[in-house]
């Protein structure tokens, strides 16, 4: 739901026309997938660019649809090519091994494989494609740089900035530094190869996760670390770091009373956080833009704030402007 004026939630026909797609959709739609065998495929997974969307399946591979105009969809770019109301679904080939992760940056797109291989296409002018190269590139091809040999467990990206986390708890990135995402790597406002991220302090990487400006990480033991460039989450004096700034644990209710709480899952949208603790608390905090962090006013958060749920949360998304929330009800 929401803007579709690039197809970008399938081919929604209008009731007043079969040949018309609605360019704003106000309510939950079905897209309907060209499955080969849809009583059998299960979807694993779905990701959202800024106009471009990637739907990973159990067994029938990734779908894309939405804007190509930089190959982010994984298929040749048509000059002149009108996207509105299109019908075009692609199914993407050209990565090798079984996809298990997909996530959809500004304008382009990353595949994990089962194998622990990264694969991307589309917009690079930044060099988020990671494919050592500054230029459009429509074919889902493996990046390489630092990564070579590396066994990726997770991709993040948002912006135009992208991470890597491997097996062994090391981050890895490419892309947009203008904000000091890569700092730790490199003094260049854009790499176009994946740099390995010496992160000293920050223990055994869990889970990462890129925002617009800004990064989050988890280690092992349920510690947040922040940096780049925006509200970080230590107080409004802290709003741009180089290095990786520990969030204190008792911001997400570790205590004397409650000495092992840590936090399970990290999230970034474009300007904001979330992260999830081990007995299902959501903490959110960054700017606000249109309530955005669901506590109860428009003010920006500079502090891990705890958002009243009714449930334990589970898993949670978060937008340019909205987030949802996957809540397991108590009742």
């Amino acid at each position: 739901m929401g803007l579709n004026k690039d197809s970008q939630l399938g081919f929604q026909r209008s009731q007043h026309s079969n040949l018309v797609s609605y360019e704003y959709v106000l309510e939950p739609a079905p897209v309907a997938l060209p499955l080969s065998r849809p009583l059998h495929t299960r979807l694993l997974q779905v990701s959202c660019g800024r106009a471009h969307s990637l739907v990973l399946t159990d067994e029938e591979g990734v779908f894309s649809f939405g804007n190509n105009s930089y190959g982010q969809c994984g298929r040749p770019v048509v000059e002149d090519e009108v996207y509105s109301g299109s019908h075009i679904i692609h199914k993407v080939d050209g990565v090798s091994g079984k996809v298990v992760q997909v996530a959809c940056g500004q304008d382009h797109s990353l595949f994990l494989t089962e194998q622990g291989a990264v694969f991307s296409c589309g917009w690079g002018a930044d060099g988020q494609t990671g494919l050592g190269h500054q230029r459009r590139s429509w074919r889902p091809a493996e990046v390489g740089g630092d990564l070579s040999g590396v066994q990726v467990q997770q991709v993040s990206t948002y912006g135009d900035c992208s991470l890597a986390l491997s097996r062994d708890g090391e981050l890895f990135g490419w892309g947009n530094s203008e904000y000091r995402q890569l700092a730790s790597a490199t003094d260049r406002a854009q790499i176009s190869t994946p740099r390995r991220l010496p992160l000293d302090g920050c223990g055994r990487l869990v889970q990462a996760a890129c925002g617009g400006s800004q990064v989050a990480v988890l280690n092992d033991g349920g510690d947040v670390f922040v940096w780049g460039y925006g509200i970080l989450g230590k107080g409004p004096r802290l709003s741009e770091s180089a290095v990786p700034e520990q969030i204190p644990p008792s911001l997400f209710g570790r205590s004397d009373f409650n000495p092992t709480a840590a936090v399970v899952k990290v999230r970034c949208g474009l300007n904001h956080f979330a992260a999830i603790t081990d007995r299902g608390e959501l903490f959110v905090w960054g700017k606000n833009v249109r309530g955005c962090l669901g506590i109860g006013t428009q003010d920006d958060q500079y502090f891990p704030w705890r958002v009243t749920v009714p449930g334990q949360v589970v898993d949670v998304a978060c937008g340019v402007d909205h987030m949802v929330a996957l809540v397991k009800s108590v009742l």
